[in-house]
């Protein structure tokens, strides 16, 4: 299948340095790939010589004179940056020329330029941003993860159907599993719209599991884990805090001396599996749901082969038409009730 994808060049940290390495790794992976470069066409061109002809062959340059800074308010980006690399990616979904746009630029200036270019699927108020997050039985997708601080009951609900479709269509699961994240397993624990939300996902015909907690978000005991924004942004950057920790504590207590280090020449293939099986950049892109295109955020600090990940995620959302299997199953529920 042919896709064609908008990729905001100079959105995240690093820029083209990231970006067009990870465009190299993204079509090789992906033969019916096509991207459209979105940023300082100088900048762009000076970096695109490490694609090989027939990888430039598939890339077009679209000029973009201005960039979302990291720092700029989502209402500063959305008046004062009509003509950045971001915007312009978003328009070129909007416009039809590309099925997905990637960014690992500010989150915020994303969803909000996201929302008033491309719109809400009918019966969703919210877009809400949908993460996967590594666990031992296996990944979780875990939504909303900081486009919403405060969400009612209805919401919640909605985050659910969303959620179970995006797990269905990339997992080719039948019927996910879909949780509430609580403080407690237990029906009387819970603030009035956890409460009210699970009344509402009780009844519907979704694969509802129940209440989980923090820490069951990282077995992968369930598909799919619902809160609102600012329990799920402050959930996600713990756990980077955390990785970002035993990391280090690794890195001290191998090197402490010279026996140590020579026991990671003995567990090194060991503890290459671990970090591989733990590590952040094989689950980078996080989808912006409840929009009428595919958008999808990277970590404004991805390398390249995380990068390539999340353009890869998009990939994957356009060949199952997410946004329709979205819109489809909203209007069905909404139907039934």
């Amino acid at each position: 299948m042919a896709v064609s994808i908008a990729v905001d060049i100079m959105g995240g940290d690093v820029g083209a340095n990231v970006t067009i390495p990870a465009s190299s790794i993204a079509l090789k992976r992906h033969a019916g790939l096509s991207l459209y470069l979105v940023g300082d066409e100088v900048k762009i061109a000076a970096h695109i010589t490490r694609l090989s002809r027939a990888e430039r062959n598939r890339c077009k340059i679209i000029h973009a004179p201005q960039q979302v800074e990291m720092s700029d308010k989502p209402s500063i980006a959305l008046r004062n940056r009509r003509e950045s690399s971001m915007r312009l990616a978003i328009d070129l979904v909007k416009d039809g020329h590309a099925h997905a746009a990637v960014s690992a630029g500010n989150t915020g200036a994303l969803m909000a330029i996201a929302r008033f270019v491309l719109k809400t699927i009918p019966g969703i108020d919210r877009p809400a941003i949908c993460g996967i997050m590594p666990g031992i039985y296996g990944a979780t997708h875990m939504l909303d993860l900081g486009a919403n601080v405060d969400s009612s009951a209805e919401e919640l609900f909605r985050f659910g159907v969303m959620g179970s479709v995006l797990a269905s269509a990339i997992g080719d699961k039948e019927r996910p599993t879909v949780a509430l994240l609580n403080i407690g397993e237990e029906e009387m624990k819970g603030n009035e719209r956890v409460k009210q939300a699970a009344t509402l996902l009780e009844a519907s015909e979704l694969n509802y599991f129940g209440y989980v907690e923090g820490d069951d978000i990282f077995k992968g005991k369930v598909d799919v884990v619902v809160c609102d924004g600012f329990v799920g942004n402050v959930a996600l950057k713990s756990s980077e805090g955390v990785a970002r920790m035993l990391t280090e504590f690794a890195r001290d207590e191998f090197s402490r001396n010279v026996w140590r280090k020579l026991s990671t020449v003995f567990s090194k293939r060991a503890l290459t599996a671990i970090r591989n099986r733990a590590d952040p950049g094989r689950y980078n892109g996080a989808s912006l749901l409840g929009l009428k295109g595919i958008v999808v955020k990277s970590h404004g600090g991805a390398d390249s082969s995380s990068f390539a990940s999340a353009i890869n995620a998009a990939v994957i959302e356009i060949k199952n038409n997410v946004p329709q299997l979205i819109s489809n199953q909203i209007e069905k529920t909404l139907t039934r009730r």
